[in-house]
């Protein structure tokens, strides 16, 4: 999901809604919606790992992976490619099957390191401490939801593993490639850090990282990644 609640939707809910604006309320949160974006196309995202993901875990021992919101499995996929056991969690059954089918393009060994399950984020929880690292790309819910949603993903992290939270900045509510009208939806990565408490956690990264694009008319664009990189301490 990548934006959402009772969405894990994966890979960039939001940027799925900058394209497709047939979602005007909360119904764009919820498994019928992402159900049907998934079904209306052959591939929905890219196939790459998003690169916030590639840059900042690249170094990391391998280990146990939460994946919030995988879409079609790119994240996931890499992951378990470099040597982590990866729970991949994701709102629409659609997208997790096309996953799981993409996974074992890659091969047995990638495939069964990866267990793909659906989720609802708006009423998800974690065990606590159960994941060396836990990644969210571009995951956004509409407020109180995000926040309680990121409680839950920081609960998730093991004493020195790794959160990492990747969203859309408000700087993009201003640029030129599209963004749906719910400013309430974005986020800074300084707003991710105000809830982690500083004495279990060791912020490595809170940014606005910007990126260059294209936008609709094929003219070029900056688009801006809140990027929050913390480690746990205890």
């Amino acid at each position: 999901m990548h934006i959402p609640s009772s969405t894990a939707i994966g890979q960039g809910m939001i940027r799925c809604m900058s394209h497709d604006h047939s979602g005007h309320g909360n119904e764009m949160f919820n498994q019928e919606f992402w159900d049907e974006r998934y079904r209306s196309t052959n591939q929905v995202w890219s196939g790459r790992p998003n690169l916030r993901l590639v840059e900042q875990v690249a170094d990391l021992t391998p280990g146990e992976a939460l994946d919030i919101g995988c879409g079609e499995g790119a994240d996931a996929i890499w992951l378990a490619s470099r040597g982590w056991r990866v729970t991949a969690l994701d709102v629409s059954t659609v997208a997790l099957e096309r996953a799981a089918r993409h996974a074992e393009r890659e091969g047995s060994e990638i495939a069964g390191r990866v267990l793909w399950q659906p989720a609802d984020f708006r009423s998800w929880a974690s065990a606590p401490s159960s994941f060396d690292l836990v990644s969210a790309q571009f995951m956004h819910l509409p407020p109180p939801d995000l926040e309680v949603l990121h409680r839950q993903l920081a609960t998730a992290v093991r004493p020195g593993g790794s959160l990492l939270i990747v969203g859309h900045h408000p700087l993009d509510l201003q640029s030129s490639v599209p963004r749906p009208h719910r400013p309430e939806l974005f986020y800074t990565a300084e707003d991710v850090a105000a809830t982690l408490d500083r004495d279990d956690w060791d912020i490595l990264l809170a940014a606005a990282l910007a990126r260059e694009t294209l936008d609709p008319d094929g003219q070029p664009a900056t688009i801006h990644d809140a990027v929050l990189h913390a480690r746990r301490l205890r």
